[in-house]
């Protein structure tokens, strides 16, 4: 059926057209619109039948994150905005000037902040389309990515050998492979997100398998997708990624490979220890990494510096926070005069210390009460009778996005929040399209 085909269609063109977060703007604002119809299907179809118990958590969660932004823009009294931390020298700036002090909102950029919640339209509309309209395939929006992650990995290789040429943005990270994106880190969350959701389609397709011979064909493609991943993680050169490339491929093998109950725990426990290995030596190594040990050039643009300075302003304006939209800003406040040149810090390059900047207590709230959430739901993924792969693999894909959210801000594109929201939606254990294999789960085999 058509519907079938319309979130994966829609997260196929995110994919393509919102991998920039500063640039495309036109590409962006193409998607917004997009969004609209969509959005608005699922609007009615709310207030044609009230949604089921099943899907209500996420909606819920959906509903507050609005909140939270919206309240965020209405005006509030003198005597209220200027009781809030951090927000005397507005003060100080109207008493220059001799402005009375006017009705101001909560967040210090209220253009910005309207702009942002725009700006998550796309993700707004993919994940409404899944849970409410039920209108995808986890087989197709994993056939999205997979694609798209491969198509990017051959552009990447373009871009490497090919000059500048290849390069989609005028402002991107030139000599490393970005693929479809402006940031090489955010090309190395699409292939990380790759990784599980190509083991779920080979599970499913090795179900389907008619013959011995069609399971080896598939196990061999796969292979191939596989060394295709490793090789674009490698020319795109972001440490996060091939630190996180590993824990994410051993637990897609966990979850999706056939091991012997007697080995698993076992296996469990090599995996977790690999994985902190992995993780601790890009961290500790001699790779570069501009976080941690000492800086010696472009220390004003290394996050060891923009986590320092982060935190500082964190802990000026708690708990309120300086409102959405309103990092760079308060970050140049911050900065020393003499470290202030034409090159800037855009975001914290930590979507978690921006969002505690910037939302506050909260922020902080929301983001535990989200991920109880995704705990709850991982193990219901987990402990159900016949799991399903392509919410395996979400639950994989999303634990990846936000640990890399750690160092840097992937979700501040319309590519990766729509996938981050399809994950979510996928999660929410939402399939009515979807028909239940009758081959036993023993069938399931992975090549890595």
């Amino acid at each position: 059926m058509i519907r079938h085909a319309v979130v994966p269609v829609y997260l196929l063109a995110c994919l393509l057209l919102g991998g920039a977060s500063a640039a495309g703007f036109i590409a962006n604002f193409m998607l917004q619109i997009a969004s609209l119809p969509l959005i608005g299907w699922a609007l009615w179809q709310m207030m044609q039948e009230r949604p089921s118990a099943q899907i209500r958590a996420p909606l819920g969660l959906l509903a507050i994150f609005l909140v939270i932004a919206l309240l965020q823009l209405v005006p509030l009294p003198p005597e209220l905005w200027t009781m809030l931390p951090g927000r005397s020298a507005v003060v100080e700036g109207y008493r220059l000037l001799g402005i009375p002090l006017p009705w101001l909102p909560l967040t210090l950029a209220p253009d910005v902040a309207l702009s942002s919640i725009l700006w998550l339209l796309p993700a707004f509309a993919v994940l409404l389309g899944v849970v409410v309209l039920g209108a995808f395939r986890g087989r197709g929006i994993a056939t999205a990515i997979v694609a798209v992650t491969l198509a990017s990995v051959a552009i990447g290789a373009l871009q490497v050998i090919g000059g500048t040429g290849a390069y989609l943005y005028r402002i991107t990270n030139y000599g490393v492979a970005v693929g479809f994106f402006a940031n090489a880190n955010h090309n190395a969350t699409l292939l990380l997100v790759c990784i599980p959701f190509l083991a779920a389609l080979q599970a499913t397709l090795l179900r389907r398998s008619g013959s011995q011979r069609s399971a080896s064909a598939i196990r061999l493609l796969v292979g191939a997708a596989y060394a295709i991943i490793f090789v674009g993680l490698l020319i795109n050169s972001s440490l996060a990624g091939i630190g996180l490339s590993v824990p994410v491929a051993l637990g897609s093998w966990l979850a999706f490979g056939h091991q012997r109950p007697a080995l698993r725990r076992g296996i469990v426990v090599a995996t977790v220890v690999v994985s902190l290995a992995a993780v601790v030596t890009i961290v500790i190594g001699p790779f570069g990494n501009n976080l941690f040990g000492a800086q010696t050039s472009n220390v004003e643009l290394s996050r060891q510096t923009s986590f320092a300075l982060t935190l500082r302003a964190a802990r000026d304006y708690f708990p309120i926070g300086s409102g959405t939209g309103s990092f760079q800003p308060v970050y140049h406040m911050q900065e020393p005069l003499g470290s202030v040149t034409t090159t800037f810090m855009n975001h914290a390059h930590s979507d978690w210390l921006e969002l505690l900047l910037e939302t506050g207590i909260v922020g902080v709230a929301f983001a535990a009460l989200f991920l109880a959430w995704w705990v709850v739901r991982l193990r219901a993924i987990w402990r159900a009778e016949e799991p399903d792969p392509f919410a395996q693999a979400a639950v994989i894909a999303t634990a990846a996005i936000m640990l890399h959210s750690v160092v840097d801000y992937p979700l501040r594109t319309a590519a990766l929040s729509a996938v981050f929201a399809a994950c979510l939606g996928l999660m929410s254990g939402v399939r009515p399209y979807t028909q239940r294999s009758r081959q036993p789960s023993s069938a399931r085999h992975l090549t890595l």
